[in-house]
């Protein structure tokens, strides 16, 4: 019988191979990048005040600690590289803010470092913790050692204090953040985010699936990653309205390529095959959609993976389709591990799946002269890409009133936000970890404001990532049009190094309007701890407490037909209905259960808004 051996495994690198093709920096490149590093964080990074409270951190001055020791330095007497990238990685890392990073320079951009497993972490029925083996790499082969074994050790150390002391080498910004990056930073790690392991191998301990306690020693490999959707560096309305935390955005496409090569290999223009029952799709990396069965009943399970998108609109559409074809008695939105993406796509989805008015998250920048010039020259001559005109009054006016921040405007178009209208009216809920992110972390706050549903957490918190983020070579670029600033503070990297800032800060809305995102995160109304049988049986005990969540809910219904000067309503769980032509009030009728026939005057747009006692409950957008 012939092994399939996935072809990542079979073609990536030993890690102590790929380490001798590093180091090429001049000791002029390093002051070049440490220059740089203290523009963004000094006059651009939205949460510095925040951070130097919360964490007692203070970058600026660790980078002129660095500074100055680099002046001190000459060719002949520099440091190993490596120890330059670790001093500016543990710099951004220490303000616990995944927006804000050094990228590293090449080699290491645009690789992956990983062990062909990975453990995830569970709750035993007896209430004991413990991590289990829960996908390996087609084609590796150990003795007893596949989904389902446990893990207990980590070269040595207990692996519940390894998770930790791992979680705090790549902080995340809450306790449930760390433990979270931690467990997944031991078998992956995104190179041009995160320094190689300094361990060539590791040494494993775990109890097999036959019960016998085995040392496991592997090797790190490296292998390139797939290439982002987005060139963050571009002006595009893409790059300009990005929330995502790079780090889980290059490791859901490493887990792709590792663990799931068939979906790598799909044309985006294709529509996926489905697998067992899932509904097809054309965003296969984006969605998963199926129908789930759990003891309260059969209902829709719609996973978004990613909000990484070009076009937000085709994302609403296709999130819409798919939700039209699963079950109408209940949606579970899964967005566990989601590191975001575009916010566009993020904000404008909450619509479809509530009938109240969409008020997008606010954003501020902080006020800085360097933030005050990039919003004048883009206030003045704004492009289609971009419009920074309305936080330019309030930072050329903090020159003078001496305001900590610009007033608070959206990035997501309040009229975009809400041009669709509800589309699903069954109940919701929305299942969230702490490794959600950014734009995810917008849309779970916006869940939240907008009391679209119930919130299953499988942790304490979501990653509690509240920014707007660019990068370097965006803010060089917004320095350079319309017409080129010569007195630019951004100067170019060398080696296809980068960097990211958390540019805009976002704020919630609702019961919590004006509480910042960052740090803060969003907590569920319900928590669950995962299991055994989630991890290796689909999410079993995660989707049945789901289901139980959408059972306590009632269903309801809001078809609408619209020919000429008549429509047909059919509802289910409504009591009143109120129609708009055009904006204008028309209509109104109390129902009950079943079919309805209204008449109208004629025009281009109806809405129907339906109401349960006196609570608007539902609403459908229909053109003629």
């Amino acid at each position: 019988m012939t092994t399939t051996i996935n072809p990542v495994l079979a073609e990536s690198a030993g890690l102590a191979e790929f380490r001798r093709t590093a180091g090429t920096l001049t000791l002029a490149q390093r002051k070049l990048i440490v220059e740089q590093a203290l523009v963004l964080i000094e006059q651009n990074y939205a949460h510095l005040p925040l951070k130097v409270a919360m964490h007692a951190v203070n970058p600026v001055q660790r980078l002129r600690v660095l500074r100055s020791r680099l002046e001190r330095l000459t060719d002949a007497s520099m440091e190993d590289e490596w120890l330059f990238h670790r001093e500016l990685s543990t710099t951004f890392h220490s303000v616990r803010d995944l927006h804000t990073n050094y990228l590293l320079p090449a080699p290491f951009a645009g690789m992956s470092a990983f062990l062909p497993f990975a453990f995830e972490k569970c709750r035993m029925p007896s209430g004991e913790t413990r991590y289990l083996v829960a996908r390996i790499v087609e084609g590796y082969d150990q003795p007893s050692f596949g989904p389902g074994a446990e893990v207990t050790h980590w070269n040595g150390t207990p692996i519940d204090r390894a998770v930790e002391v791992n979680g705090q080498r790549f902080a995340g910004s809450n306790s449930a953040a760390n433990l979270a990056r931690g467990l997944e930073s031991l078998t992956l790690r995104p190179l041009v985010i995160q320094l190689p392991p300094d361990e060539d191998w590791v040494v494993v301990t775990y109890r097999g699936l036959d019960g016998t306690v085995r040392d496991l020693r592997e090797q790190w490999r490296v292998a390139k990653n797939p290439p982002a959707m987005t060139d963050p560096d571009e002006l595009s309305a893409s790059s300009v309205a990005q929330g995502v935390d790079l780090d889980a955005d290059e490791k859901s496409r490493a887990k792709v390529l590792l663990y799931r090569p068939a979906v790598a290999s799909v044309d985006a223009k294709e529509v996926a095959p489905a697998a067992s029952d899932d509904v097809p799709t054309t965003m296969p990396n984006v969605f998963r959609a199926r129908p789930v069965t759990t003891p309260s009943g059969t209902f829709g399970h719609l996973r978004i993976f990613s909000f990484s998108v070009n076009d937000p609109d085709a994302f609403v559409q296709e999130f819409v389709r798919l939700a039209a074809l699963l079950p109408q008695n209940g949606l579970i939105v899964d967005v566990r591990g989601n590191g975001g993406g575009h916010i566009f796509a993020s904000e404008m989805t909450l619509q479809t799946l509530t009938p109240k008015h969409i008020e997008p998250e606010p954003v501020q920048f902080l006020s800085t002269p360097l933030n005050l010039r990039i919003c004048n020259r883009h206030a003045k001559n704004p492009t289609h890409q971009i419009d920074l005109g309305p936080w330019f009054p309030s930072l050329d006016e903090s020159t003078e009133t001496g305001a900590a921040f610009s007033c608070a405007h959206s990035i997501t178009p309040e009229e975009d936000a809400n041009a669709i209208g509800q589309t699903y009216h069954g109940p919701t809920v929305l299942i969230t970890d702490a490794r959600c992110y950014s734009a995810t972390d917008i849309f779970s706050a916006g869940w939240a404001d907008h009391e679209i549903g119930p919130i299953l957490g499988v942790d304490a918190n979501t990653g509690a990532g509240g920014a707007n983020v660019w990068t370097h070579g965006l803010l060089a670029t917004l320095m350079r049009i319309p017409e080129p600033d010569l007195a630019t503070p951004y100067k170019d990297l060398p080696n296809k190094a980068n960097m990211r800032v958390s540019i805009r800060r976002t704020l919630r809305v609702g019961k919590l309007a004006g509480t910042p995102v960052e740090d803060l995160g969003v907590r569920p109304t319900h928590q669950h701890d995962m299991t055994a049988d989630d991890l290796l049986h689909g999410n079993k005990d995660l989707l049945a407490k789901a289901g139980e969540l959408l059972a306590a809910l009632p269903v309801r219904r809001l078809g609408v037909a619209w020919s000429g000067a008549t429509v047909s309503l059919d509802t289910v769980n409504l009591d009143r209905v109120d129609l708009y032509v055009d904006d204008r009030p028309v209509a109104t009728r109390d129902v009950a259960d079943g079919v309805h026939a209204l008449t109208v005057p004629s025009g281009q747009k109806l809405r129907v808004e339906g109401f349960s006692g006196g609570k608007l409950v539902a609403a459908r957008k229909v053109t003629s």
